[in-house]
């Protein structure tokens, strides 16, 4: 899901990075327009790859104390978030975006003819065309 997140991303034209698994300090992925994070806007993202869990207030305030000034921040998470996790990305100081699995699914759908190679073969799709009435 990392891979995929970031394949968006760089059809988006950012240049990105995913961290090793293991401990990521709760980066999952860094976007940016050199792809080394010294350009704004750095964009960090954390993912969430867990179908039945939603993701509450807390985890969303971990995550925020990882950015810093001229950050921007994706919380993406398939199992959606609460109502008090959206409250918590909405007074942030820094701005994050949360995105559950039909924002992704959005992302992917618009900017997909811009995927590169590897992004393509994480997700190959193909495009159909519907006759209008």
């Amino acid at each position: 899901m990392e891979e995929l997140l970031a394949a968006v991303l760089r059809a988006m034209g950012f240049r990105t990075r995913v961290s090793a698994k293991g401990p990521d300090r709760g980066i999952d992925v860094l976007a940016s327009p050199d792809g080394l994070g010294l350009q704004e806007p750095r964009i960090k993202c954390e993912v969430k790859h867990r179908k039945n869990t939603v993701i509450g207030a807390p985890e969303v305030r971990s995550f925020l104390g990882a950015l810093r000034a001229g950050d921007r921040g994706i919380y993406l998470s398939t199992g959606g978030f609460t109502r008090e996790a959206r409250y918590e990305s909405d007074r942030a100081n820094v701005p994050v975006s949360l995105m559950d699995l039909d924002d992704l699914a959005r992302l992917i759908e618009t900017h997909y003819e811009s995927f590169d190679t590897e992004g393509r073969g994480l997700l190959p799709l193909t495009k159909v065309y519907w006759p209008v009435d």
